[in-house]
């Protein structure tokens, strides 16, 4: 509560008149340096604001005295680099494939840039490094659709699957549902577990086994082992796209899902898409 202001008699201090409990408060300035400071700070801010871009508008901004911005800067930082790459570019631009991955500095080059195109481009379907994320292929082991040699991982970036491009991948499975009864999509589902994995009902194995000769070897091979020609996966593996669970098997067997990947092609340029395919090349699965 509010007293009269008197002095400390500890201190020597004026109080402010004010007390807590018996607590009474001290007038205690702050340090001149500090005040003068403060100032300083204020003075420093408003010539920041003078000078540079600094208060927003419903449609722009103001543009400050000196007219300068950190776009200004990064698009000059990005002619400069631009003009470092442009002698590597040229080179990847006129090498082949192979002959990039036999040149230890335009290997390097490659990886770099196509690891950093992969992250701008691919990681939100692929994941980092990719490792791959439900209903998107892994990138990093040996198992592919479509071949891991050089030529056609760079084939199915520039071209992309399922795509509007008459180059682009395509492959499609049919729909079951209403072809199979629901037992025979079942016993199915057991046959294709039993090729990649111990444990499976051998009656519905058996039962299945024509069925999947009838319908299936034609594009999955026999013993499921896959065609890459025509884009359908191996069955015989533990690599699955979707799930290994029964459920999820017999749902792609009745209405199965289909991909899509765009045809980086037509966004990307020559060297980033060969400098992609190098990268994933690398990545641990390429053949």
């Amino acid at each position: 509560m509010p007293t009269k202001i008197e002095k400390d008699a500890y201190t020597g201090s004026d109080t402010t008149g004010h007390e807590w409990d018996g607590i009474r408060e001290l007038n205690t300035p702050l340090p001149k340096w500090w005040v003068y400071t403060f100032y300083a700070t204020i003075l420093w801010a408003i010539g920041l604001f003078i000078l540079y871009p600094a208060i927003p508008g419903l449609f722009s901004h103001s543009k400050g005295v000196l007219g300068w911005t950190t776009r200004d800067q990064v698009a000059e930082q990005m002619t400069a680099a631009q003009a470092a790459q442009a002698g590597f570019l040229d080179r990847i631009n006129q090498a082949s494939l192979e002959e990039i991955v036999g040149d230890n500095e335009l290997f390097t080059v490659a990886q770099v840039g196509g690891k950093a195109a992969f992250a701008d481009n691919c990681a939100p379907c692929h994941a980092p490094g990719g490792a791959g994320r439900p209903a998107f292929p892994v990138l990093a082991d040996d198992d592919w659709l479509w071949g891991g040699t050089l030529p056609e991982i760079s084939h199915t970036i520039s071209f992309g699957v399922r795509a509007d491009n008459d180059e682009s991948r395509f492959s499609e499975m049919p729909a079951y549902d209403g072809v199979f009864s629901g037992q025979e999509t079942a016993d199915l589902a057991q046959y294709v577990l039993s090729l990649s994995r111990p444990g499976a009902d051998l009656a519905a194995v058996e039962r299945a086994a024509p069925l999947f000769e009838d319908n299936c070897v034609a594009c999955h091979e026999v013993g499921g082992q896959g065609n890459r020609e025509l884009g359908a996966p191996r069955l015989s593996d533990q690599i699955w796209l979707y799930a290994d669970e029964e459920s999820a098997i017999v749902s792609q067997i009745n209405q199965p899902r289909h991909g899509k990947m765009p045809a980086w092609g037509e966004r990307l340029n020559e060297a980033t898409i060969k400098m992609l395919a190098v990268y994933v090349h690398s990545l641990g699965g390429g053949e």
